[in-house]
């Protein structure tokens, strides 16, 4: 195991080699308008969450980040939906940082911004007030918001497959990875009953999906699931219930629970082996091959 200076370094090295977001890609929606003022789409750095964030998306989009130089290319392509609750996205430790690590090892990576319940001032204190206080309260602000992110979702993933050789990827080999409400997001996508819209592998990490009552498809992708018992939000239940899920319909599932991590240890160096999920799923990937052997 990569002690966690060593690792951090690696990712640095990964960041100054991967090359820059190659473009931008907005995602069809009815009806989508960006709103004004200070419900504005804005990005800054939460201090309640010590990590930069985005707010107030509208108008979703796939930010596509390409293999690194001197990696080739290897076909796969991974969509990474950020968490945040519904109310922000976890941009870097939950975003880009994933995908720098993915362009490493040949991935192409596109870093998706779905529709978020629109919030003045910091959302993540507003986040963090209502989950602590007032619970009835956050669950009606992004009631209404959760669908529309799971459509955003799905979109993706089909725009994704529709357009993988533009990419120079297989579609058949389009996959999604998703963080907390990204979980959520990732899991729906799994649970699509559209074929073009469900990818060939998921990887929910601490998701919440109490929420997600749809029936497992018959030909419902591998999933890999990764949560901390210690979640301070709870939600480890919820990884153990969407593991039962899968193998009660006789699906292909791998679960990790890890004994600490918290809530939210994404790609943060912590020196637990939380850390280490992510190399967990790459030797996933090699098991349900989607990689070779």
């Amino acid at each position: 195991m990569l002690k966690p200076p060593i690792r951090h370094f690696l990712l640095v090295v990964a960041a100054a080699v991967t090359s820059l977001a190659q473009q931008v890609v907005p995602l069809p929606v009815a009806g989508a308008a960006a709103p004004q003022g200070s419900n504005a789409e804005k990005q800054y750095f939460s201090k309640a969450w010590n990590t930069e964030v985005v707010t107030n998306v509208t108008q979703p989009n796939l930010t596509v980040y390409k293999p690194a130089a001197g990696s080739a290319p290897n076909g796969i392509g991974i969509i990474i939906c950020p968490g945040g609750g519904f109310m922000a996205l976890s941009i870097n430790s939950e975003g880009i940082d994933v995908a720098k690590w993915l362009n490493g090892r040949g991935v192409t990576a596109f870093v998706l911004k779905y529709r978020l319940a629109p919030i003045e001032g910091d959302a993540t204190e507003e986040f963090r007030r209502l989950w602590s206080d007032d619970k009835p309260k956050l669950m009606a602000i992004i009631d209404k918001d959760i669908p529309l992110a799971i459509a955003d979702g799905r979109t993706a993933v089909e725009y994704v497959k529709k357009h993988a050789s533009e990419f120079g990827l297989s579609p058949d080999k389009i996959g999604i990875m998703g963080f907390s409400a990204g979980g959520t997001v990732t899991a729906a996508a799994a649970l699509s009953q559209n074929a073009d819209s469900r990818p060939a592998f998921a990887a929910p990490i601490y998701p919440a999906v109490s929420s997600l009552n749809q029936t497992v498809p018959a030909d419902a992708p591998p999933i890999f699931i990764t949560a901390a018992t210690d979640d301070n939000l709870g939600l480890g239940p919820d990884s153990v219930h969407l593991y039962q899920m899968w193998t009660g319909a006789h699906r292909s599932a791998e679960l990790h629970m890890f004994a600490q991590g918290g809530h939210g240890f994404g790609m943060h160096v912590t020196g637990l082996p939380s850390e280490q999920f992510i190399d967990r799923f790459w030797d996933w990937l090699t098991l349900e091959g989607v990689l070779p052997k």
